[in-house]
């Protein structure tokens, strides 16, 4: 029975929310947006004209994405206190980045995840309250930068001029619904669970939302516990933990401005400035994977700072191939083989079953 109940969750639930059409989707999309900004951008004998002596950096942006990947790794390790080995931590954090790349934000790769840590011999609560707490960690860490990223935008244009009023408005409006979000987080796990629950049953109360009341219900009380489990752990554990998610965050905002740097000189702290209020307005990219939106937002925020915008087009190019094209194609295989091992499970116990019956 417990094995038909998970082969149900894949192929009923998680499987359809990183289906081949959410794939097709995030790809077409992202190959779409790449093609119009290298066809706009391109001039001919570009080539010719690139610093080949920057372009090694492209080689650092790959280094950088896999000590990414190491750092988000160490961090699901450290959650699961051990339970989960190296190899195990890797392919959960792999299935999770397929997952994020190829579905809506409201969906996320938090699902999927649960389901492979679940798959790796963690209880369902271990893998939820792992999922929670990562979460609840990127969260903190928005608390510190997004007040950061207020101040830096008063010496410093971190939302381009081009983006007018309405792009600056909306920074404004992002920066205040994810600061706010996470404080409310941060509190409510950290100091009052009762209340983050308390709000969340009230939340989903509303009319529109009530069929989702029970589900979320039981998250929001399996949630309250963690919290008091977690309030019980050292402050190293939290402080370690915390280290771990902030340098998986540096890499990842790092990535548009390495490779940016590859193809020309740029004011290095700007750039990096916008990779994060990139990062941020990329969270409400309402397409699978933001597929579309973040070649925008590249071609946004750092193309002002291209001294030779015909580069733009490539660069946008090449970010999207290193963070995007080698996390899915890598992610993939991860996914594969929980599905491998899901059929193969069942097959066991299918034939164990029939032995059964024979005797």
């Amino acid at each position: 029975m417990k094995t038909d109940a998970r082969h149900n969750v894949v192929n009923g639930g998680l499987a359809s929310r990183f289906s081949r059409k959410y794939l097709a989707i995030s790809v077409s999309l992202s190959l779409t947006s790449m093609a119009l900004l290298i066809y706009f951008t391109y001039s001919p004998g570009l080539f010719d004209r690139l610093y080949w002596n920057r372009t090694p950096g492209l080689f650092l942006a790959l280094l950088v994405v896999g000590l990414r990947i190491w750092f988000l790794t160490a961090k699901i390790r450290y959650l699961s206190e051990c339970r989960l080995s190296w190899i195990a931590s890797l392919r959960v954090v792999l299935t999770w980045e397929f997952t994020s790349s190829i579905t809506p934000s409201t969906i996320g790769g938090g699902p999927m995840a649960t389901y492979a840590m679940t798959r790796e011999k963690l209880t369902l609560g271990q893998s939820s309250a792992i999922v929670i707490y990562g979460i609840m960690l990127d969260q903190l860490l928005l608390v510190i930068v997004i007040p950061l990223l207020f101040a830096a935008g008063l010496f410093f244009p971190v939302v381009p001029e081009n983006a007018g009023w309405v792009g600056k408005t909306a920074m404004f409006l992002i920066y205040l619904a994810l600061l706010s979000y996470a404080l409310f987080l941060v509190y409510g796990v950290f100091r009052n669970p009762y209340v983050l629950k308390r709000t969340v049953n009230y939340v989903f109360s509303m009319p529109g939302l009530r069929k989702y009341r029970f589900k979320i219900a039981r998250e929001a009380e399996q949630l309250e516990a963690y919290s008091h489990e977690l309030r019980k752990k050292p402050r190293s554990f939290v402080y370690r933990s915390f280290a771990l998610s902030t340098l998986a965050w540096l890499a990842k905002v790092s990535l548009p401005s390495i490779v940016l740097l590859s193809f020309v000189p740029a004011d290095v702290l700007l750039t990096i400035l916008r990779s994060f209020a990139m990062a941020l307005a990329g969270m409400f990219m309402p397409t699978p994977g933001g597929s579309g939106g973040l070649e925008g937002l590249y071609a946004l925020f750092q193309g002002p700072l291209m001294e030779r915008r015909e580069f733009l087009g490539i660069a946008v190019f090449m970010w999207r191939l290193i963070s995007f094209y080698v996390v899915v194609g890598v992610g993939m295989m991860a996914v594969s083989w929980y599905f491998n091992s899901t059929g193969e499970t069942e097959r066991e116990t299918g034939n164990k079953e029939g032995n059964q019956g024979k005797q």
